[in-house]
C-alpha cells in the first residue's frame, strides 16, 4: 500500500510539473480582437435597385493590419477620398488599437433633406487594455447642410434627425457606439439610418463611415514567470500537500 501511494504522489506531482512547464509557451490566452474598415454602403432608394458597397479597406489584427484605398464612391450616395484603416495587437500586454479614417466625405444621399453635406476628415478610434475598450470619433470640418456645423468630437450616440418636410426619413448617429455582447465596442463615426416604410421615404438601408471594433484585450499570462507561476506553484501545493501528508500518517501508523 505504501508503495502504491509514493508512485501516485509522484505522478500528481510530475502531472503538475509537466502543467508548469507548458506554461512557459508565452501564448496560454489570445488576446483580443480588432478590425477596421472606412465605408459600408447597404441602402435601396426608392424606384431604384440596392446598392451594397464595402466594407472598403478593411483592417484586422488578424491580417492585413493597414489598409489603404485611394478613395470611394458610390452614385448618388457617399463620395470619399482616402480611406486608411489599421488594426494591431501588441501581444505582451493583449492591448488593441483600431482605427479608420475617411477623408474628404460627402453625402449626396441627403441632399434633397439638408443640402450640401460635407466632412473633412472622419475618424474612428476604439482601444482595449485591460482596464476596459473605449472609443471617440472625430469629424474635421463638418458642415450638414441646413443643420451647420457640428462638434468635431461629438459626444457618444448622437442623434440627429433629417425631415423632408414635416416627415422623418433618416437618422444621422455621430459617434455611434455600441457595446456588443462578446465585449467588445464598435465605434462608427457617421452612422446614416434611411427610414424606410414612412410616406416621402428616400429610402432603407445603412451609410456607415469611419468603423473600429476592439476588444475586449486578453493578455497571455506566460505560467512560467510572475503571476502565472504562483499560481503553478500553488495549484502544485495544493495537489501535492495533501498526498504527502497522507503517506506520512500511514507510515505513523505502520510504526
Amino acid at each position: 500500500m505504501k508503495s502504491s501511494l509514493v508512485r501516485r504522489g509522484g505522478l500528481l506531482a510530475a502531472v503538475v510539473a509537466s502543467v508548469v512547464l507548458a506554461g512557459a509557451t508565452p501564448a496560454s490566452a489570445a488576446p483580443g480582437d480588432g478590425s477596421a474598415y472606412g465605408v459600408d454602403v447597404n441602402v435601396t432608394l426608392l424606384g431604384q435597385p440596392a446598392v451594397k458597397v464595402g466594407p472598403l479597406a478593411a483592417a484586422n489584427t488578424a491580417g492585413p493590419t493597414t489598409n489603404t484605398l485611394a478613395s470611394a464612391n458610390a452614385a448618388g450616395i457617399l463620395t470619399a477620398g482616402v480611406i486608411t484603416t489599421e488594426a494591431k495587437r501588441d501581444d505582451n500586454s493583449g492591448a488593441v488599437t483600431a482605427k479608420a479614417t475617411t477623408a474628404d466625405v460627402g453625402l449626396p444621399l441627403l441632399k434633397a433633406a439638408l443640402g450640401t453635406v460635407g466632412v473633412k476628415t472622419v475618424e474612428a478610434v476604439c482601444t482595449a487594455t485591460q482596464e476596459g475598450v473605449k472609443g471617440s470619433s472625430t469629424l474635421a470640418d463638418a458642415k450638414l447642410g441646413s443643420i451647420g456645423a457640428v462638434d468635431a468630437n461629438p459626444a457618444p450616440n448622437t442623434q440627429i434627425k433629417v425631415a423632408i418636410g414635416l416627415v422623418n426619413v433618416a437618422t444621422i448617429i455621430l459617434n455611434e457606439q455600441i457595446k456588443n455582447a462578446d465585449g467588445s465596442l464598435t465605434v462608427n463615426a457617421i452612422h446614416v439610418k434611411l427610414l424606410g416604410g414612412v410616406v416621402g421615404a428616400l429610402g432603407s438601408g445603412d451609410v456607415i463611415v469611419s468603423s473600429a471594433t476592439c476588444g475586449p484585450a486578453a493578455p497571455p499570462m506566460p505560467l512560467a514567470s510572475g503571476a502565472g507561476l504562483w499560481i503553478g506553484l500553488g495549484l502544485l501545493g495544493a495537489i501535492a500537500l495533501p498526498v504527502g501528508t497522507r503517506i506520512y500518517r500511514r507510515r505513523a501508523a505502520q510504526a
